[in-house]
This record gives C-alpha cells, structure tokens and sequence, in this order.
C-alpha cells in the first residue's frame, strides 16, 4: 500500500430505537472538513491537512500535502471543479491553487490580483469564470485573465469575510458571510439576516443549491438551515440527527444526499431521512486499535487499546485510565476478562497482571508476585474464581487470589512456553492455544497436546478458542478454523467454504449458536449452514483486521479493530442509561430476530427490582404461552420464546403478540405494553 493512501473511519452518533442503523462505529483521529466537492465515485476533500481524494464505495483516501505534491501548504479551505477537470483550491495564507492533475500553479497577491491570500470560497460559472471568497478582500472574479473585486465599499456586499458562493440555476450568486447570506444576480444585492429571514445565524460558513433549487445553508452555532425561496427550515442536533451545529461545508451529490462537513464531528451524510456521521476528528476512543473488548454486568464496555490505555464506555461517556492519570502499569492492554464480582482482570504488554475493582487498581508483576512474566497474552477464569493466565515468555499461570503456580515446558506437559489464548469447558477442562505449539487440553492433572502431526488441526498457530453450547471447541488458527468436538476435526478456510480469511483472530459465539469469526480480512457470520462476511467493501466495517469481539444482551456486536465498531443485524439497541448504569424508565424492545425461526429474544428493561409477566397472543387474541417471573432485579433483560405453547407444541407461522406486565416491588409503578412479531418457516 502506498504510504499517501489512509483508511476512513466512521462515527455515527445516534441513540438508536426502532430505526436503527445497523452499524456504529467510534475512532480517534484528526483533520477538519472544511469544503467537499464530488467528482463521480469520489469526494474532494478541503482540510487541514492538505487534500483528500476520497472515495466513497471504499472509504478509500488520497492525501495531497506540502511533502508529496505541488500544494504550497497543507491548510486547504475551499475546492471547486471546472469542466475541464482542474481543481481550483482556496488556501489559509498561500491564495488561489490550480491543479490539473498533473501540475501545481498559484495565484496570489504577488503575482496576480486577488485581493487576499486567504481564500475561504471557491465557485465556477457556466462561462468558466472563477468566483472568488477570501477573508478580508471581499468577492472576487476571475476569467482566467482579469480579476474584478467587490467588497462592501464598492458594493452592497455585507461583509469582505465571504465563507462560501454557490450559483444557482438563473446564474444568481448566493454568498456567505459572516454578517448574513447575500444575493447578487449580477447587478442588485439581496442580503438574508436573522433580522429579517428564518436564518438562525449571521455567521454562515456554507451553502448548497439541490436540484429543486432548495438553499442548504450552514452556519457557525445555528446548524443546518433549508431554504426553498419561500420557507426556511431549520435543523440542529436538539431537533434532528445533525451531531453538530457548527457547520463548515456542503456539497449535494447525485443522488440528492446532503453531505455536511463540522468543525467536530467530521462528515455527516443526510439523505432527507436518515442522518450518519463519518468521523476523522472526535470520539472518547483514545486509540484506533484495539485488541480487547469485555461487557461488564451494568452494559458497560471495557476497551484494551493497543497504546493509550484502558477505557470504560457506558454508552455515552468515556473514561479512559492510562500510565498518566492512573496506577496502570503499561498503556498497552492485551486482555480483559471480567469476575462473578465485577473485578477487572486487565493484561498488559510489559506491565504484568492488574486487578480493577472500581476503586481502585492493584498491579501485580515480577517484582510483587508469583507472576514469572509481565508480558501477558491471555486471561481466563474457571468456577472457582481461579485465574489462568497466559505469558509470553513462561508459559501458564495459576492465580487462586493467593498462591502462584507456573506451569512450563519444563515442568509439565506444555509443548511451548508462549500462550496465546485460553478457555475453560463446563468440566473445568483448559483449552490452551499456543504459537507453534498447537492446542493443548489441562483437565488439572493431564495434558493432551493435539497438533498437525497427530490431529486434523490445520496449523499450530492457535491465536483464538471459543466453546459452543454442544461442547465443540472452535479454534481459530492462521490457516484457517477448525471445529472439535472430541472425537472428529472439520477445517474451513477460503477453499472449502466461506469464510472471509485464513488467520482468524478471534471468534465468540452468540445465543443462536452464530459464529462470529474475526480475521485479517474481515469479519464472518457462520450460522452451520451459511457464511456471511462482512468487510469494507460490503458494509461499514471501517477496516478488514477485526482483533476482538463481544456480544451484548442485546445481540450488538462490539468489534474492535483500528477503531470500535458496533453492528446488530435488527439494528443496533442503544439505552439512555443514568450514571449508575440502570434506565429511569421501563422500556420493551422489539423482539430479535423478526422475523424469526424458530426462537426469538425479547428485551426489556427494569429500573426497579419488579414481578414481570409476559403473555404470547396469536392474530385471534388467543393465550399462546405465558411466563410469570415472580422477582426480577432492576437492570437490562430478556427472555427467549422458543416458538412453542403452553402444552409444549411448536407453533404455525404467522402474526403473533407479546405483552409485557409488570409490577414494581420497590413503589407503585407500573408498566404494560404490546408488540408485533412474526414467525416465518
């Protein structure tokens, strides 16, 4: 890959219910949006950090800066294309910058008539001509040949700091300025302020022209505002999936969807319904890498990042507790894995074991503690609240919150010392995946070594082990994934069935019994049947290494790459939460899968320890099934209706009801409420 060539990322930022978007994703970054301009399958992209060609299929971006181009500085604010292809570039301080693709040519006040280097706009007639928006010299033309200015002492101009120009069809120009929105049609002046128009904003910073002639209007503080020469409507994020109301650029492509650059959120996509935010500047998300991922019992997501920490996100706040404001030993987290109490085992790169119980942080390494080896790779916990860790260096570790006890290559039956993963079975089994030593199994006095030289485990690269409700070991490998199930191996990978790569990473199995298979070429939905991927290519997944997966109570999948990603296939469930974790308010969700075959998840919220009562109805209004649950703790549930009645007989396709009752042991509230779902076979 060429080193100009950058991946997007995407931020959507919305609180989703019944019209969810499918994805969300969370990334860290920089670089402001200040004009976008569309050019057939790409954006121009004006920023400050030079200019970017991207693409919209991929995601794909092309950087043009003052190291590997003609462009005289990296601050771009303004791009407009002619009909020949040219991009004509508005910079900070460096003028007016013509780009033919192949050549680099400046115009500015030494060496032309433009009356100032900061140029903020760029618009081109139909007879060619260049118009022109700089800081403090007004509007100016340009006909490749002579320069005319207009500036508010030769003219009605409100204001010489002109932001944006757009021209719409009857050749009218319509001019941003910090003190309102100008009309000028070549001859008189029409200015457009908060005093005498809907505007909700004087500082307008950009404008667009849709095909029916609709004004999109964006402003400093007062957001998006859509002007139809008659009405003026006003949109802003108290009102509207707008995430910002600072607005610095529009552009309008094709297909009739509004993109809008912020000066906070990046670059928001507006298709007259729907709102979604790509962003290359803001998150709580400290680091685009992420190796570990772990849910806690509140909903609560605990984020090991490859650099810059550990951070807890509740859904809306992040914390983020690294070598600086905390005891943490290391900024590189490798594992977390959560206890019965709530206890956070976090493993680092070099800063060894630490334990995290809400208040406070105890660290154990080399130098405190049994602990042979501070770099730690894996982390599991059995039924008696033992830790087995994984090192890099020594081999497996037993933790009893007491006593150490280190097993390696030299005193057990451990092939190699250096442990990539760890799971336990219901029998307490450990399952332990090696590099270069393949899969071993610990039943806590015998080890079982199963490798390519006697077993069908395609590669004695184990990276990942999951366990599903049958028993079979799933493991994950870097030529391909196998499947164990004591007796008998099933290898898949790209020539044999459909899965998206061959290095697996990472898998977790939902309650459906869904693989979800994270590889370096993305991630792999495998129901037993049928493989579904998923990449950069096909969805919003921002980047195809997929590091880490789990799964919520909700069926969202939190993916964790250069970047954290969110994605639920009924769309994805988001609850407002307070600051300790439980919703104010009863809520039900829309049972998932629906339509569904032949169980589905219904889920709900209680914000008090409460009786519940769930009834199943079908078309007719006749008891299906009913389930009483006579003390349920305050907190997110659900329950799964396996398509069956009362008297254990699965039901017939079709339209079915269930209602939600519930009581309040703590006051008097209560809560009832019905919804739709249909059975399909």
């Amino acid at each position: 890959m060429q080193k100009n060539i950058f991946i997007l990322f995407f931020l959507i930022l919305s609180n989703i219910f019944s019209q969810s978007p499918e994805w969300i994703t969370y990334t860290y970054g920089d670089g402001l949006v200040y004009s976008i301009v569309e050019e057939n399958y790409y954006l121009w992209l004006a920023t400050d950090r030079g200019l970017v060609r991207f693409e919209k299929s991929s995601g794909n971006m092309e950087f043009f800066n003052e190291t590997n181009s003609g462009i005289p500085e990296n601050y771009v604010r303004a791009i407009a294309i002619d009909n020949s292809g040219n991009k004509w570039m508005g910079m900070l301080s460096a003028g007016l910058v013509k780009y033919d693709g192949t050549n680099w040519e400046v115009f500015d006040t030494s060496n032309s008539d433009i009356p100032d280097n900061f140029v903020g706009a760029i618009v081109i007639d139909n007879l060619g001509n260049k118009w022109i928006g700089t800081l403090g010299g007004g509007l100016a033309k340009f006909d490749d040949t002579n320069w005319t200015v207009y500036n508010t002492s030769n003219s009605d101009l409100p204001d010489n700091l002109v932001r944006a120009i757009v021209i719409d069809n009857a050749g009218n120009k319509w001019i941003c300025t910090f003190k309102g929105l100008a009309k000028f049609d070549s001859t008189n002046w029409i200015v457009y302020k908060t005093s005498n128009s809907g505007l909700p904003d004087n500082l307008i910073t950009s404008i667009a022209i849709d095909s029916s002639g609709n004004k999109w209007i964006g402003s400093r503080d007062g957001g998006l505002t859509k002007y139809d020469d008659t009405t003026w409507t006003v949109f802003n994020r108290s009102n509207s999936g707008l995430p910002d109301n600072n607005i610095y650029s529009i552009t309008i492509d094709s297909a009739g969807d509004k993109w809008i650059g912020t000066i906070y959120i990046g670059l928001t996509k507006y298709d007259d319904t729907n709102w979604t935010s790509y962003n290359i500047g803001s998150s709580g998300l400290p680091s685009n890498n992420i190796v570990s991922l772990e849910v806690d019992g509140s909903g609560n997501k605990w984020i090991g990042t490859r650099t810059k920490g550990l951070v807890k996100f509740d859904g809306t706040n992040w914390t983020v507790y690294n070598t600086n404001n905390s005891v943490l030993p290391d900024n590189e987290i490798t594992e977390i894995v959560i206890d019965n109490s709530g206890n956070k085992w976090i493993g680092t790169y070099n800063g060894g074991l630490v334990k995290l119980d809400e208040t406070s942080l105890t660290v154990y390494d080399t130098n405190n503690s049994g602990l042979p080896d501070n770099w730690i790779n894996a982390i599991a916990i059995d039924s008696s609240g033992d830790k087995w860790i994984g090192a890099y260096r020594i081999g497996l570790v037993k933790f009893d919150g007491m006593n150490w006890r280190v097993y390696d290559t030299s005193n057990s039956g451990l092939p190699v010392n250096w442990i990539n993963t760890i799971a336990i079975d219901n029998s307490g089994n450990k399952w332990i995946g090696t590099m270069l030593g393949g899969l071993i199994m610990f039943d806590g006095l015998n080890w079982i070594v199963y490798d390519t030289s006697n077993s069908g485990l395609p590669d004695n690269f184990v990276r990942a082990i999951a366990i599903d409700n049958s028993g079979n070991k799933w493991i994950g490998t870097d030529n391909g994934l196998a499947k164990f199930d004591g007796l008998n191996w099933t290898v898949y990978n790209t020539n044999n069935s459909g899965i998206s790569g061959n290095s697996i990473t990472t898998i977790v199995i939902d309650n459906y019994d869904n693989k979800w298979i994270g590889t370096y070429l993305g991630l792999t939905k495998f129901d037993g049947v049928n493989w579904t991927i998923y990449n950069s290519n096909n969805s919003e997944l921002p980047y195809d290494i997929v590091t880490a997966i789990i799964i919520d109570k909700f069926g969202n999948k939190w993916l964790g790459s250069l970047g954290l990603t969110v994605y639920n296939e009924g769309g994805v469930v988001s609850v407002d939460e307070t600051p300790g974790g439980i919703p104010d308010n009863f809520i039900l969700y829309q049972n998932y899968p629906n339509p569904f075959n032949p169980s589905t998840t219904i889920s709900y919220v209680l914000p008090y320890q409460s009786l519940v009562e769930i009834i199943i109805y079908d078309i007719m209004g006749r008891e299906i099934r009913s389930y009483i649950i006579p003390s349920q703790s305050a907190g997110y549930n659900s329950l799964v209706w396996d398509g069956r009645n009362n008297f254990g007989n699965t039901v017939t396709s079709g339209v079915y009801f269930y209602k939600i009752n519930i009581n309040s042991l703590e006051n008097n509230a209560s809560f009832t409420k019905t919804a739709k779902m249909l059975m399909v076979k």
